[in-house]
């Protein structure tokens, strides 16, 4: 009694915040978490990898019945509509305006809103910032509230709690015991059985070289398994590639030690990154103090046309019979060529931000100086072969002078280009970055791609060329 007149206030607050959004919440994800435990402690499938790691590790079942009891309460979330679309929605809006300019765009619009209302939903998006996971929500605010698949980095107070609060999960990436991957299995195919709109970045990771990096197929092999045991669930089944790009990504520097550190086998020592953190937290609060803030550019996203699994269901029936009797190694084989398929949409839909575009110029030309009338010059050529082949250039309609002027007020806040004479000269100690934002695009540049890879300078490629 004593909880009823907050929870009533909460209960409106809820409604009037869906009502604003207009949207609507699937209602699985309202379901209580002890509901949720107990399916899962149910869950004959739990119980047999129960039994199986009893008898690998010799413990007792009561014992491995209480890591699957951690297990659950690791994994599984409690979404708060009002967390989600009060603090959330507010909080991400504050953050995305005052750091960049959102643009999303649509491949296919019309497809996407005549999706029917019972479709299982699986937003496949490249990860290119951490920045990603707020990025995608606040842009979908309006039609779908996701459930993203979180790694390890985000157990910590507070963002486990916040994440949580939004209905994420989270995943051990790189642990491999059964049981674990028995209980991740069946909370995954719980949810998407019930129609819970998911997030995942298939790459398993941020990508440390701006490169888009080949797929993890674990949980989108997870995610199709609910039609093994539910053949009719394979009609309602949806995936929708998803592109994003930054003229900044926050972590760019880091991204690229932890490569350097990586390649090396040397960890990123932590002193530093806390100094470069500190550093940077500093040096922008004091300029947004002083009234000398400016945003990073461009924050794109790409929302492709979505992809049934209908077809490609029926195609593995019709070449293996029973996608689920074949052995464990060939049916991920064909789970793997689907996501190849789709990691290929997701490179196609890449957004050619100002900086990426002019980088990507600079890498091609190969010079420390560069003339401006060169660079205008290879901007240009670069636009005309990327609206040739179709790609997402931002603002294509506007003279390259102006893109070029979007992307040198970034290239210079950081140093990493200085005005000389005619032209510019490109610092050394920011070759990396130049080469790290040129890569997001390098695939889509055709008969310029390998020029841009040949003056790759970034760690991975210097050590291994080194022969080391």
């Amino acid at each position: 009694m004593f909880n009823s007149p907050f929870r009533g206030f909460t209960d409106r607050a809820a409604k009037r915040a869906l009502h604003r959004f207009r949207v609507r919440v699937n209602r699985f994800k309202l379901t209580r978490k002890p509901y949720i435990r107990a399916t899962l402690l149910a869950d004959s499938h739990i119980a047999n990898a129960v039994s199986a790691h009893v008898l690998e590790h010799g413990v007792t079942e009561s014992a491995a019945w209480h890591r699957v009891q951690e297990y659950v309460d690791e994994i599984v979330p409690y979404f708060n509509v009002l967390a989600y679309y009060r603090v959330g929605y507010g909080a991400s809006r504050a953050f995305l305006n005052l750091l960049y300019r959102v643009s999303v765009e649509y491949e296919d619009l019309g497809a996407l809103d005549s999706l029917p209302e019972e479709s299982i939903v699986v937003y496949l998006a490249n990860h290119r910032s951490n920045a990603d996971y707020v990025l995608l929500a606040y842009v979908l605010v309006g039609d779908v509230s996701i459930s993203y698949a979180v790694g390890e980095w985000a157990r910590a107070f507070p963002l486990e709690y916040v994440f949580k609060s939004f209905g994420s999960y989270f995943i051990r990436r790189k642990y491999r015991e059964p049981l674990y991957h028995a209980v991740l299995e069946r909370y995954v195919q719980l949810i998407t059985r019930n129609g819970v709109t998911q997030g995942i970045f298939p790459e398993g990771g941020l990508s440390r070289d701006g490169m888009l990096g080949p797929a993890k197929i674990g949980l989108l092999d997870y995610i199709i398994g609910v039609a093994r045991d539910e053949p009719a669930l394979a009609d309602r089944m949806v995936i929708i590639p998803v592109a994003i790009n930054y003229d900044r990504v926050l972590e760019d520097r880091s991204l690229l030690r932890e490569l350097d550190s990586r390649l090396r086998g040397a960890p990123a020592p932590r002193r530093t990154q806390f100094l470069e953190v500190s550093r940077y937290l500093f040096w922008n609060l004091g300029r947004l103090v002083a009234g000398r803030w400016r945003r990073y550019g461009r924050a794109a996203v790409t929302i492709g046309a979505p992809i049934s699994l209908t077809g490609w269901l029926a195609e593995q029936r019709s070449r293996h019979g029973d996608l689920w009797r074949i052995s464990r190694p060939e049916r991920l084989a064909e789970v793997r060529g689907l996501a190849n398929e789709v990691m290929s949409r997701i490179g196609a839909l890449i957004p050619v931000t100002p900086v990426a575009l002019a980088c990507a110029a600079i890498q091609s030309l190969g010079g420390d100086f560069i003339s401006r009338d060169d660079l205008l010059g290879r901007m240009a050529e670069m636009r005309d072969v990327l609206l040739e082949l179709n790609a997402r250039v931002l603002r294509a309609d506007q003279n390259i002078s102006e893109t070029f002027e979007r992307a040198w007020r970034m290239l210079s806040m950081r140093k990493i280009l200085v005005g000389v004479g005619s032209g510019y000269l490109v610092l050394p100690r920011q070759k990396e970055l130049v080469s790290y934002y040129a890569n997001s695009i390098a695939h889509l540049l055709g008969p310029f791609a390998d020029g841009v890879r040949e003056r790759d300078t970034l760690p991975a490629l210097a050590f291994l060329q080194s022969g080391k």
